[in-house]
C-alpha cells in the first residue's frame, strides 16, 4: 500500500481507538503510537489529532533524561507476507493488515527452516502473544526486537534513516588561567537507524551538528563563554522535505 494510502487509513483507524475496550486498548496502544509516529513522519506530520500525538510522543522521547530513540519501528508491526524470489531482485510485497480486525495486532513472523529443507522460507501473520507458541513441526516464531519486522532496505523508507539524533551532553567554552587561555571541551553523541530501522549511538562533534541547531554559534570565537546542553533531532519526510526539533535543558 503506497504510504499516503496507508496514512490516511492509519489516521482513520486512531481516530476511532476510544471505541476499544479499556483491557484491549491497554495492550495494543505500544504498537499504534509507534505506527502513527512512522506514518506522521513520512507524510510531513499532517494536522490531526493522531499525528499531534505521535509528535508530541516523538519529542518526548528525546527530552532528557533519558534519550531514547525517537522512532521505535520495531514496536510498529508491519504485518508483511512474502516469499522472497529466486531472481535475487524481487521485492517483498507489503500488504497493509494493521487493522484489518485481528485482535491482538499482527506482526510478520518467519518461521526457522526446518533442519535439511530446501526452498524459500515462508511468512506468516501471526498475533503478538506473550510467549512464542510452538507450530507444526516443531517450529517456533522468531521476533527481531530491535529493527522493522519487514525489509524496509528501499528507497521508499529512506525517511526512517534520515532521522538523525545528536545528543549534546555538554558543550563548554570558556578562559582560564592567568594568561587568558581559551579552554574548550565537549561531549556529543549522534544517533542513527540502520538499514532496517536499528538504532545506534556514536560519537560526534560540533562540526557535525547541523546549520539548524542554535547555542553553538560562536563557539571557536575568541573565547565567549559558553556552556550549552540540548538535544536535537531532525528528518526528511517522504517527499524530501526537511524538518527539525531542539530541546535544550
Amino acid at each position: 500500500m503506497p504510504l499516503k494510502l496507508a496514512h490516511l487509513a492509519l489516521v482513520t483507524a486512531l481516530a476511532t481507538a476510544s471505541l476499544v475496550g479499556s483491557a484491549q486498548k491497554s495492550f495494543a496502544q505500544t504498537y499504534p503510537i509507534d505506527c502513527a509516529i512512522l506514518l506522521c513522519l513520512s507524510g510531513g506530520w499532517p494536522a490531526s489529532v493522531p499525528c499531534a500525538r505521535a509528535r508530541a510522543e516523538f519529542i518526548r522521547r528525546i527530552t532528557p533524561w533519558p534519550v531514547e530513540p525517537p522512532l521505535q519501528i520495531w514496536r510498529c508491526p508491519m504485518g508483511a507476507s512474502y516469499s522472497p524470489g529466486t531472481d535475487g531482485g524481487s521485492k517483498p510485497r507489503i500488504r497493509n493488515v494493521l487493522f484489518g480486525g485481528t485482535k491482538p495486532l499482527p506482526q510478520s513472523l518467519p518461521f526457522i527452516r526446518p533442519q535439511g529443507g530446501t526452498g524459500p522460507l515462508p511468512a506468516v501473520i501471526h498475533p503478538i502473544v506473550p510467549q512464542f507458541p510452538q507450530q507444526p513441526d516443531g517450529l517456533t516464531l522468531r521476533l527481531a526486537q530491535d529493527r522493522a519486522d519487514i525489509d524496509i532496505s528501499g528507497p521508499e523508507f529512506n525517511f526512517v534513516r534520515s532521522i538523525r539524533v545528536f545528543d549534546v551532553r555538554y558543550a563548554r567554552q570558556y578562559e582560564a588561567g592567568s594568561e587568558g587561555g581559551c579552554e574548550r571541551s565537549a561531549n556529543i553523541v549522534l544517533g542513527t537507524y540502520g538499514t532496517q530501522g536499528d538504532f545506534s549511538w556514536a560519537r560526534s562533534s560540533i562540526g557535525a551538528l547541523p546549520e539548524a541547531h542554535v547555542g553553538l554559534e560562536r563557539w571557536g570565537d575568541t573565547c565567549p563563554r559558553i556552556y550549552h546542553r540540548s538535544v536535537f533531532v531532525d528528518w526528511q519526510d517522504y517527499e524530501g522535505n526537511y524538518g527539525f526539533e531542539q530541546v535544550n535543558y
